[in-house]
């Protein structure tokens, strides 16, 4: 199982190739949470978990602009709230990936589906 480690203390960069899947993608979309410099997205499959995700992230403050076929530039200067949208987040089991860049951005984050209390 591939797995990134990121240990505090050095800036991000670099270049990791996606499968062009969605445990791929969903992951690294949710990474892009983790640096408010641009962040380039390349091969991200055209699908439902795809979009919800990125709705995700335009909803907590990032800037989604597709560039091309299956390819995005991602940038979140600010994250505007602490909370995933209930409506979103009951939609895709995959945002409880944003669990770990908010903490790490924001100190705090609230998931809950809809209704629950």
């Amino acid at each position: 199982m591939q797995q990134y480690v990121i240990e505090g203390g050095f800036p991000l960069k670099g270049r990791i190739k996606a499968g062009g899947n969605k445990n791929a993608a969903l992951p690294c979309l949710a990474a892009t949470l983790l640096t408010d410099q641009p962040v380039v997205l390349r091969n991200l499959p055209e699908i439902e978990d795809v979009h919800v995700m990125i709705e995700i992230l335009k909803v907590l403050g990032s800037a989604v602009e597709k560039i091309g076929h299956n390819e995005f530039r991602i940038q979140t200067l600010d994250i505007r709230r602490e909370e995933i949208p209930p409506h979103l987040s009951q939609k895709i089991r995959a945002s409880i990936l944003f669990a770990g860049p908010m903490l790490a951005r924001k100190g705090r984050v609230l998931l809950r589906r809809r209704g629950a209390t």
